[in-house]
């Protein structure tokens, strides 16, 4: 007869060998072992849905292309934690309408750890999809690829999402999402879609996304705070055919979206689509659905991008608190700035110029670019240069605007007016350099400074080498040469 000691162990020992055949099972199976046929041609829809509902957890898809007809909902509180994996082989065809997968949870909480019920925890954290292509099937136009409704912590990584609607589509509310190393590409609607949500935490880093019709990243409304938009190429997310549209629309109608980073990225494309933007912001909302009391919307960053090849560079309405430094503008066939109804906005330096390096695209001299600001208060302009603003009446204009400062600007060797202000108010103005230093036919310009209406602007100690025209009941000139 065994001893105690040797039969426990016994028993560990059958234990343990019996849980790691099961583990190495789980672990091999994948949407194969459930009817799934990944040939294109048959419907997988409800084998993979039976292989989400198993609670398998890790549902694998091998190499093959696997043809849906109506949405995968993956209920995580049913289902537990989740993920869709594959090694970027495998291919999800949606041929019905709405998403190709439908992330459901249950958190209503913020991010705060106390807000949590434990099922959250237990069962619906980090859901995740990687390594997947989801693309419509031809001519689909009512196709999502990835919705994500009360859930915690998203996470799509090296996935690729192409000719559908939304690429990712984010509704009522979510917290902590991250997409990285992605592919978002040629659809019809927006590449991140923030659908009247109400989300905190997102970050979209190191993606592709591209040649969307309806916008690269796009707010619309909800409560949105603390977006992260880092080191991603974001080109052409609009098109001649369609409704304006922008690179980064920050939307706030009906809403508001505050605490945005835009960092590191290459924002372009295309000239053609009017109304284009690389980054618009639209900042009038509410406080809140219970108190609609309209507000200025901002507290963006907007640091280290290189930005060109649109109708507007940037474009702000009605926005409060946006921080512009560090980053290279050319080609803004309209402006290179539209600052608009907006208040408490810094322009740090900056470089607006004209590069010949760009006269192989064919467009040398049709764009326009300059900087314009139009019943704006409160903003200060520092430490920028802008060159090579052709064929418009002011490089720089101000227009209707009150308590600007504007120190340290290089406006070059451009047509029309250097720096133009009309019916300005308590503005100062100092220590710039606004001089045409082009030689012959070349030199346009007609003025370094027009000062037009308005009262009680203080202009101090500026190089104004193409002369000045003020009044003197608008503004006090010392010490300019």
């Amino acid at each position: 007869m065994k001893s105690l000691p040797s039969l426990f162990g016994t028993i560990a020992f059958v234990v343990f060998t019996q849980l790691h055949a099961f583990s190495a099972d789980t672990a091999s199976k994948t949407v194969r072992d459930f009817g799934a046929i990944g040939d294109g041609q048959a419907d997988d829809t409800a084998a993979i849905q039976k292989a989400v509902d198993s609670g398998l957890g890790a549902i694998a898809f091998p190499k093959g292309v696997y043809h849906l007809s109506n949405t995968i909902t993956v209920d995580l509180d049913k289902t537990g934690f989740t993920s869709l994996v594959a090694d970027g082989t495998a291919k999800i065809v949606m041929a019905g309408s709405g998403p190709a997968f439908h992330f459901v949870g249950t958190h209503e909480g913020s991010a705060d750890p106390g807000s949590f019920k434990p099922n959250v925890w237990e069962k619906q954290r980090m859901p995740l999809v990687r390594g997947l292509e989801i693309t419509g099937s031809e001519g689909n136009k009512e196709a999502d690829g990835i919705e994500a409704t009360g859930t915690m912590q998203l996470t799509v990584t090296e996935t690729v999402i192409h000719d559908l609607h939304h690429a990712i589509h984010l509704t009522r509310r979510n917290r902590n999402i991250i997409v990285s190393a992605c592919h978002l590409y040629h659809n019809s609607g927006c590449g991140v879609l923030y659908d009247h949500v109400n989300l905190h935490q997102s970050n979209i880093v190191g993606c592709h996304i591209s040649y969307c019709a309806g916008g690269g990243v796009v707010t619309r409304g909800g409560e949105v705070r603390n977006v992260q938009i880092g080191t991603c190429d974001i080109e052409s997310n609009m098109t001649p055919d369609a409704p304006a549209s922008a690179n980064v629309i920050i939307d706030s109608t009906d809403g508001s979206t505050d605490e945005v980073a835009i960092t590191g990225c290459t924002l372009q494309h295309n000239n053609k689509s009017a109304g284009s933007a690389n980054i618009w912001v639209i900042g009038k909302g509410i406080t809140s659905l219970k108190n609609s009391t309209e507000t200025q919307e901002g507290h963006i960053a907007i640091i280290g991008n290189a930005m060109s090849d649109v109708k507007v560079n940037i474009h702000l309405q009605h926005a409060r608190g946006v921080t512009i430094t560090g980053n290279t503008f050319w080609e803004g066939f309209e402006h290179d700035l539209l600052i608009e109804d907006s208040q408490a906005i810094v322009v740090g330096p900056n470089d607006f110029d004209r590069n010949p390096r760009y006269v192989v695209n064919g467009n040398w001299s049709k764009d326009l670019n300059g900087l314009t600001f139009r019943n704006c208060a409160d903003c200060k302009l520092s430490g920028f240069i802008v060159k090579s603003v052709w064929k418009k009446p002011a490089a720089v204009s101000l227009e209707n605007c009150d308590r600007m400062t504007l120190t340290d600007l290089s406006v070059l060797d451009s047509d029309g007016i250097g720096l133009w202000m009309k019916d300005c108010a308590r503005c100062r103005v100092s220590d710039c350099v606004v001089r045409d230093d082009r030689e012959g036919a070349e030199k346009q310009a007609t003025l370094s400074l027009k000062v037009e209406g308005g009262k009680d602007n203080w202009i101090k100690g500026n190089e104004f080498a193409n002369g000045t025209e003020a009044g003197k009941e608008s503004a006090v000139l010392e010490g300019n040469r």
